[in-house]
């Protein structure tokens, strides 16, 4: 038994459902996480949600700086101990949805990545907050099903706002499946680790990014609809405006919002942002 997974029993600590929290002991797999979010010696690393600190120590084998941002201050004292050898750790007690990172990082020497086992019901949020922080690296265990949607493409099922988001700012992979059987507690559902890469230049270019987020935004909202009802729907325009949109980015007038490629939703945000202006 992992030293400390021993720990959590000596504490009689019970995991915590509400807090998603489901912990890896397994040292070769931990490796393996550590090695697929490709952490150099003189990176900066925040990790959200260290529980019992598994995988925080072999973070803190390879990188210059290690952050860690744990919810549940009954684990505080656990890693407090656990992690006292290693002067280039830094421990918060504080929540990720809030946490200020720029703050936390101000110091930091080196790149600053991003590396999380985290609680599953929070998914989407945090990785909405974390594009926003737009670090160098971002590498997640998220549930299977959560990684098969965040590497689709146009056309797939799982083809939505936040794989288009997250593919527009970084190049996206799955790293490796973790079934659920390496987990304790074991949760209902298989899990994967996904490593995004920030891209040097943006998948596509838009005139304006905030109207490329709102076009997007229309084109998975009314899904199985065309993108016309989707521009009409979202921006209360005349059905003949938002043809001539579409048209104008070079697509069929036919064609749903979820068949777009991120290139061509970037078009079609620049036909929106010109004829936005023309309305003012």
């Amino acid at each position: 038994m992992s030293k400390t997974r021993e720990r959590i029993r000596e504490t009689r600590l019970r995991y915590q459902k509400g807090l998603g929290q489901n912990f890896i002991y397994d040292d070769d797999i931990l490796a393996s996480l550590v090695e697929a979010a490709g952490v150099r010696p003189g990176d900066c690393i925040v990790e959200i949600g260290p529980g019992a600190g598994g995988l925080t120590k072999h973070l803190l084998e390879r990188a210059g700086q290690v952050i860690a941002v744990e919810l549940d201050e009954r684990l505080i004292p656990i890693l407090r101990v656990s992690l006292e050898a290693y002067p280039h750790f830094t421990l918060v007690q504080g929540d990720a949805m809030t946490v200020d990172f720029k703050a936390l990082t101000a110091g930091a020497e080196g790149p600053v990545s991003i590396v999380a086992n985290i609680p599953y019901y929070i998914t989407s949020p945090l990785i909405t907050r974390l594009l926003e922080v737009y670090p160098e690296r971002i590498s997640l265990m998220v549930q299977k099903e959560v990684a098969d949607k965040l590497v689709s493409g146009p056309g797939d099922e799982g083809w939505g706002l936040l794989p288009l988001k997250c593919q527009y700012l970084y190049d996206v992979h799955k790293a490796m499946d973790v079934p659920a059987a390496c987990f304790t507690p074991v949760p209902k559902v298989d899990s994967a680790f996904i490593v995004m890469d920030r891209r040097e230049k943006k998948a596509a270019d838009a005139v304006c990014e905030e109207d490329f987020y709102r076009v997007a935004q229309a084109a998975f909202a009314l899904r199985r609809k065309t993108m016309v009802n989707g521009l009409c729907a979202a921006f209360h325009m005349e059905r003949g405006d938002a043809v001539s949109l579409v048209e104008k980015a070079g697509l069929d007038e036919k064609i749903r919002g979820e068949k777009l490629t991120i290139g061509e939703m970037a078009r079609l945000s620049d036909a929106y942002s010109a004829w936005k202006e023309s309305e003012q």
